[in-house]
């Protein structure tokens, strides 16, 4: 495909003339520097609060859906909560994490592409990432299916792994959807158009909750209903957004019908695909392996509850491209957006702290629990600040294509350092769950460490040019 100068579409650029008086004096030219400079900052706020606000709830939405059939599930008692946490570990571990990993590689290209200006690709991407997610999808399903077995294996609780094998396998129709969803989400977020996103997750949302309650209480499938809702959810989902996408005008340059050009250069797509599975997967693996590692302590019910809606708690999620070849701007983003979660992640951990004696009647009955999770919710609320931070210089490094990188810095915090530590204050010293979660906040503070100093030597330059040359067309972008 030729991406050459005439043939690409071209938008008026919005920039920011920072204007000094020749006339006045030093002093006065360095006044007017520094409002200029703040006057800048101060955009830059504004556009990442506008962009990362709808992304945020977007996200969390999405998430909450998966939360929302726990929440249903646990106050059918603590075995069938405990099955539908394992399960739902198991399934992020083989197959939400996945998709979510791949999709970070669309994120890359689709974001750098429509900072290039080369608009026509994004539908390609988006196509090729579909096309690579669905078939994706069937070993994962003949995976979930046996889920039981394998968790039996494992040496998990018979009662617990076999009420997971049972909720995992009526999980299978919402992988599909799942993977697709991923692709939608990356094809409207790379054009900053949201708010599609917000209206149909937040439908979807509540449609959700009706859906769980009546397939679990009015209609009597408990686990099952809850898994299955799921599915029909995020079904649901992707028709509003697919609807949107082909018959709206906003996405007329961006999206075209199936293009052949989809099922070209899929090694391409899986080269920086992988190692963007793997950047993500590694570190949700490590916290689903918490599950895992609950379920041998003493009392392993209430402790696979407790750790499964713990991490029901820890969202953070930011993105940063750079594909307009604006190196100074990509620079202030960071800046800007590392400010944000700085703020946002405070504000979360307090809140975390001011509701940790009610948030886990939000999912059980169980005294016992509830207060055990009040205990652990300070040391969520610090993991929770820590990977905020961590969030918005992983989502720089996805935009920037550092996802091999970024993959073994995971790689060496949380199974170097993190795990072991975790299992030594468990197992060996005694702190039975809350040794697990200090342990995993050393691994996140320690990845944060490292990529924030992979960051601060960045040259932006550099990664400006990189970009045009990743999607390929570097004569195509306007300095």
């Amino acid at each position: 495909m030729d991406h050459d100068q005439d043939s690409k579409p071209t938008v008026p650029h919005q920039s920011i003339q920072v204007v000094t008086s020749e006339k006045g004096n030093k002093s006065g030219l360095s006044s007017s520097k520094n409002w200029g400079e703040k006057a800048v900052v101060v955009t830059e706020l504004r556009m990442q609060l506008k962009l990362a606000g709808p992304l945020i709830f977007t996200s969390f939405l999405q998430f909450s859906m998966q939360m929302i059939s726990v929440m249903f599930v646990g106050h059918l008692g603590q075995v069938p909560l405990a099955s539908a946490s394992l399960a739902t570990s198991f399934a992020g571990v083989t197959g939400f994490s996945l998709m979510l990993g791949m999709g970070g590689a669309l994120e890359t290209f689709c974001g750098q592409a429509y900072g290039a200006e080369l608009y026509q690709m994004l539908g390609v991407y988006a196509q090729r990432a579909m096309t690579i997610f669905t078939l994706m999808g069937i070993p994962v399903s003949i995976l979930w299916a046996f889920t039981g077995d394998i968790l039996a294996i494992l040496k998990q609780d018979s009662q617990i792994s076999a009420g997971a094998g049972l909720y995992a396998r009526w999980l299978i129709p919402s992988i599909f959807p799942y993977a697709l969803l991923q692709c939608q989400v990356r094809f409207l977020q790379a054009q900053k158009n949201t708010l599609p996103l917000v209206i149909s997750t937040g439908a979807t949302t509540l449609c959700h909750a009706l859906v769980c309650w009546t397939l679990i209480f009015k209609l009597g499938l408990g686990n099952k209903g809850a898994s299955l809702s799921l599915g029909i959810s995020y079904w649901l989902n992707v028709l509003i957004l697919a609807l949107y996408i082909m018959f709206s005008p906003t996405c007329q340059k961006t999206w075209k019908r199936f293009s052949e050009e989809a099922l070209k250069n899929l090694y391409a797509f899986l080269r920086l695909g992988v190692p963007s599975a793997f950047m993500v997967c590694l570190e949700f693996w490590s916290y689903e392996f918490l599950v895992l590692l609950s379920a041998f302590l003493p009392n392993p019910k209430l402790e696979t509850s407790m750790m499964s809606i713990s991490l029901n708690t820890i969202s953070a999620l930011f993105r940063i491209p750079v594909g307009a070849g604006k190196p100074n701007a990509a620079r202030l983003a960071v800046q800007v957006v590392l400010f944000l979660a700085v703020v946002g992640g405070l504000l979360t951990g307090m809140i975390a702290v001011a509701v940790r004696n009610v948030w886990g009647h939000m999912y059980t009955n169980d005294k016992e629990l509830v207060t055990y999770l009040a205990s652990v919710m300070p040391i969520l609320a610090a993991a929770n600040f820590i990977d905020s931070i961590q969030g918005v210089l992983a989502g720089c490094a996805r935009g920037c294509g550092w996802q091999k990188t970024a993959a073994f810095t995971c790689l060496g915090a949380y199974y170097f350092v993190g795990l072991p530590t975790a299992i030594i204050l468990t197992f060996v010293l005694h702190f039975g769950g809350k040794g697990l979660w200090i342990g995993i906040v050393g691994a996140v503070i320690l990845q944060s460490t490292l990529l924030l100093l992979i960051t601060l030597r960045t040259n932006w330059e550099q990664e400006a040019t990189k970009a045009r040359e990743r999607v390929g067309g570097g004569s195509a972008i306007p300095s």
